[in-house]
Order: C-alpha cells, then structure tokens, then sequence
C-alpha cells in the first residue's frame, strides 16, 4: 500500500456549539484533557486527536491530525496557536444558536493564518426549529469570505447524524488539496511540553516543512539552544522519520523541560538562521473587521503557537481602515523564530478583539529607514513575489545588488530545488550571473565592467607614463557605487577577457604602453642623457630632478625598467645597473670575497655610488656581507 498522506484540520467556532463532542463522536477520542476542561465543560487549551480517512481518489489512507480548540473569547488565543499550521478548517455552528461572534471572529482569523479550505459542520441538527434556514443563514455569514464555496454537513452527535457524511466530505476536500510541502526545512511550534520518567524532555506540535529523524542534531528557537532527538512519536506510536502535516512528539535529549524549551518556541535545524525582533510584514485588514490599525499602537502578534507584544510602524499614514493593507513593521519586545511567508494574527493589547492579520515579508528586518521609499518600493515587490521563486530571487537582487545563494534564501517557504531551479533559469535567460556561491543582477553586472574599463581608460588619459591602474583603487572606486568586494576578483577575471590584462597589483589595456606625454618628454630626455653621460657617478637624485615634471618624468622611467632605483638619493640607467652588477660578481668570482675598497677601484667610481650600490646588491640577494668584506650568494 502506498504511503498515507498527512494533514492538520483544526476546529473553530463559538463556545458550546459541540466541537469537542463532534471530534469524539467523529474519532473516539476525547481532546477535553485538563481537569479544569472537565469541570468547566469548555475546551481552555489546545485539544488534539487522530482520525484515519479512505482516500476517495487512491488507495493509500488519509491520516487527519485533528487540532480542537477554544471558542470562548477568553481564550482565543489558544485558538490562534491551534491554526498556525492546518490545511482545513472545520468550522462549527450550532444549528439552534446559529452565527456567534466568536464564530466571525474564529472566520477572519483562519483568513489571516492563510487558510483556504473548510467544512461547516452544523451541529445540534436535531435541535434545530428550521434546518434549511439555519443552512441559509450559515451560507450568507459565508459570503464575501474565502470559504463561500464551503461544504455545509448538518450532523448531531445525539444520533449519529450526518457523522459518516462529515467524514466523507473531510476526505474529498482533503484529497482535492494539495499535501503537506516537504520544503527540506522543518520547523515544529511547540504546543506542549512536558517531562516523562525515565525519557525527560518532551515537546508536541505540528511539523511543517519538512522531515525530522531520530538522533538528527536540532536548534531551540529563538535562543539557538542546541538538542538531539532521542525519539519521535506520532500519534502515540513511535516512528523513526516523522514528515509534514504530522502531529509530531520530540523526546529532545539534554534540555530542561522548566527554562530549556518552552509553549511559543519552535524546534528548527541549525542551519536554518536565527531569531529576529524586527518583521517587515504586509498588514491586512478584513473587510468583515469592525475598526480600523492605528500606527504606533501596542499589539500581540500571534504566529505558531507563540504570541509576543509588539508595536506596529505602518509604511504610510496614521490609520489602516478596514478592508485595507499596507507595508508595515512590527518590533517586537522579544525575538520570534518566522519565515518569509508565514502567517501572522494581530489581537489588541488587551486580547479581546482581533485586529489584522500580517504576512511576513521580511523575517529580519532593520529598524533604519523603514519608511524610506526605496525600502517600501522594495517591500511591495517582495509581498508580490512570496509565491514565485524567480520573482522572489529578483527582488532579493534588487535590494542586495550582490547575495550569497547559501545564506540569502534559507528563511523562505522555498525548497532548495526550487530556488536552484529558479537560478538556472535566471542565468539562461542572462537575467542573473552566477559565480560560485555568489549571484549579481546582469545590468549591474555589466554596468560594473563599464564603470571599470571608464577607470582604466581614464588613468591611461591621464597618466599614459603609467603601466596601469592600482587594484586596490579601482576595488575603493567600485565600492563606492556598489557592494561588490566579495566577487571582486571574479569581476576582474570578465574584465580580463574583454581586452583587459592584470599585471601584478595592477590592471591595464592590453594595447598600453606606457609612454612619457608630451609635455614630459623634454624631461625625459634630459634624464636619459644625465645618466648616460656619467654611468657610474651620476649626479644625485635631487640634482636630476628640480622640478615637479623631472619628478614625475623620473618615476615614469623606474617603473618602466629604464632606471633603478638604487637607493633614496642614487639612480642608475638600467644598463649601467646591469654592468656594474656583472663587473662586482666577475670581480669576487675571480679574486673571492673583496672590501668596498677594492670593489670602488674594480668599478672606477666613488664611495656616494658604489657603498650604497653594494648595498642594493645585498637587497637583491647578489651579494651578502661579511664582516667588511662582501662574498657572492
């Protein structure tokens, strides 16, 4: 038989329309499991149960992990942690009650979470004094929400009723929906965490994402505390992989079950990023909501199975009105663990109403120019991009001009295939260059081989007697207009194979050569001549050189080979240089180690020249000096 496939439906509705008794009736299980839900009648905190389908399209079961949660006002915010993670809602209504407050509330909530499918199970039918119009009246409350087109199931757990129905209605709209996406980036909000004998530490949730195995290292976020699986149990059984769409139970070796890890965290792989305190998010109000956001007000933002108080930065104006969204921040008073993507439910301060929901754009976001219009030119086109992995690598270029293909993409809803895929593409279509762990948008790419052959050609313009242009000034100019230090000498090597050669620390045409311009040349040619006129005792530096053009015409004929420098007052002609080092080695060769002396007679010229000669000779590893003689290396 094939694998069975996984889903998470989770109830919603108000208090006491039967959501607790319809999923015992439905899977035998009772999801009332503190003592206080007993006495009290009520669900307070996060019910769970499983519920075994056959597939109406394949021969492999559908497994159904059931989340109940509360109705009660009081504890809506337990309902928002059930629905962080579901691929159905079913939504209850009591047949003899009808549309609750808590029932429209629970409705744009399931919207915020991004939910798209649901079942209306009609409970209570029996009590019902008109069931078609209490059918009637469910199907208007529909209207004008995502779920108008929801199946309607009148049932009573009095008599059975409807309860086969339900199920088979569970399996159709399960089977038509997509599963559960293994992404390679699993991540579990803990919902509960408690301590067994003899096992220690272990925490419930729902996995999305991805796959978690036994003895697989692990990360607690946010905090970045380290753990190890030691066993993993699903639906009460143990498995050695558990996959997404499962409820999922992590027996996490060494970590204290009080300060270690606790309900709002969410277990991750270590590779997978860190926690932020700051989300570029697009905020959205529903038309079905009964006020407007106002910019700067303190919220709780409700994401898995956590919530943290926050305060809201609206992108534009003062007020979000119904109906409405906008790009907006929220900085929040402790770091939260999200993804690009993820769903967020904003709750006023005080916890009684629910007030937008957000989707997050920006999982580490910077406070700094928020409201800058590039930042929200930015931000509006990565909200356009969350289901499109080529959209969304553009605009990650966009803003970043050059990004780390490893790093850049890892807080996203993405697979790794997918995004590869999408890279490939890009650069197929010359959109993208690719350069090992590295990605540039093509028009910046290219504007950057201009601006550096621009550089280049200037230096050559204005400095012809020079072999080229310093590296290290062109990686300071590039800079400046883009960050591209990081793939500086690959720019370099595209540089090269466009009529452009590195020598050294420097980079020229391949045409130049370096020539004297024309209004140093006079200078030149005196210097020439100065030197070949005494080749052995030449006048000193600063005899050659009185003015700023025989200074510059001087460096041009060092760096050009024409002239060594010798020492910082003494240069040579290349050819004198050349024949005074031959004579000093044919001399020692012939006669062994000799003194400057001997040495000045041997070349004909003056201590000035010859000691600090012998001392150049001794930097060049010619010559090496013992004691007041010099011997050949």
């Amino acid at each position: 038989m094939a694998d069975a496939t996984h889903y998470i439906v989770a109830t919603a509705g108000h208090v006491d329309h039967g959501k607790s008794a319809l999923i015992k009736a439905l899977t035998g299980t009772d999801p009332d499991r503190l003592p206080e839900e007993k006495a009290r009648g009520i669900t307070i905190d996060l019910g769970f149960a499983h519920l075994e389908l056959p597939s109406p399209v394949s021969a492999s079961p559908i497994h159904v992990g059931i989340v109940d949660v509360p109705g009660h006002e009081d504890f809506v915010k337990n309902m928002v942690a059930g629905v962080g993670a579901i691929d159905l809602a079913l939504l209850i209504v009591a047949a003899d009650d009808g549309w609750m407050p808590q029932t429209e509330e629970h409705l744009q909530i399931l919207s915020y979470f991004g939910v798209r499918r649901a079942v209306v199970a009609l409970t209570k039918a029996d009590l019902a004094a008109d069931e078609a119009a209490a059918i009637s009246e469910v199907r208007q409350y529909l209207e004008g929400s995502g779920f108008v087109e929801a199946p309607i199931v009148p049932t009573s757990v009095v008599n059975g009723r409807g309860l086969d129905t339900l199920k088979s209605t569970l399996a159709r709209e399960l089977s038509a929906a997509p599963p559960p996406r293994d992404i390679g980036k699993a991540r579990l909000a803990v919902d509960r965490v408690f301590t067994l004998a003899g096992a220690g530490t272990v925490v419930t949730g729902t996995l999305v994402g991805g796959r978690f195995q036994r003895g697989q290292a692990v990360v607690i976020q946010p905090g970045g505390k380290l753990a190890r699986i030691r066993r993993i149990q699903s639906h009460g059984r143990d498995v050695e992989v558990s996959g997404p769409g499962t409820r999922t139970a992590l027996n996490l070796a060494d970590v204290d079950p009080i300060a270690g890890v606790h309900r709002g965290d969410v277990i991750a792989l270590p590779e997978m990023g860190s926690a932020s305190d700051c989300l570029d998010v697009r905020l959205d109000i529903s038309p079905r909501a009964g006020k407007p956001l106002k910019d700067g007000v303190r919220v709780r933002v409700h994401y898995g199975s956590g919530n943290v108080p926050a305060r809201v930065a609206l992108g534009t104006g003062k007020e979000l009105a119904v109906g409405q969204n906008v790009v907006a921040q929220l900085r929040l008073e402790s770091p939260t663990y999200l993804y690009v993507g993820d769903h967020l439910t904003i709750r006023d301060w005080s916890e009684q109403h629910t007030l937008a929901g957000a989707t997050v754009l920006d999982p580490d976001a910077s406070r700094r120019a928020f409201r800058a219009a590039k930042r929200q030119q930015w931000l509006q086109r990565v909200a356009a991009s969350l289901s499109s992995a080529t959209d969304f690598i553009a605009a990650s270029v966009a803003r970043d001009v050059v990004i780390r293909r490893s790093r850049a993409f890892v807080k996203t809803r993405f697979s790794k295939v997918e995004i590869d895929r999408a890279i490939a593409q890009m650069v197929g279509e010359r959109v993208l260059i690719a350069t090992g762990d590295m990605l540039v948008d093509t028009t910046t790419w290219t504007a950057a081989i201009q601006r550096v052959a621009q550089l280049v050609d200037d230096e050559h313009r204005a400095h012809p007697e020079r072999p080229g242009l310093a590296l290290t000034d062109l990686r300071g100019a590039i800079a400046r207009e883009f960050p591209i230090d990081e793939v500086f000498d690959v720019l370099i090597g595209h540089v090269s194979e466009q009529g452009f050669a590195r020598s050294g620390p420097l980079i020229h045409r391949s045409s130049h050569r370096a020539s004297l311009p024309a209004a140093l040349r006079a200078a030149g040619e005196t210097l020439r001549r100065a030197l070949a006129a005494q080749p052995l005792e030449p006048p000193s530096r600063k005899e050659l050189t009185p003015d700023a053009a025989a200074q510059r015409a001087l460096k041009f004929l060092i760096e050009s080979g024409e002239v060594v420098e010798i020492g910082a007052e003494l240069v040579l002609s290349a050819a004198a240089a050349a024949q005074a080092t031959a004579n000093v080695k044919g001399f020692i060769a012939k006669h062994g180690p000799a003194t400057v002396s001997e040495l000045r007679q041997a070349l004909g010229s003056s201590r000035r020249v010859v000691v600090p000669f012998l001392e150049y000779l001794d930097r060049t590893f010619v010559t090496v000096r013992h004691g007041d003689k010099r011997i050949l290396r």
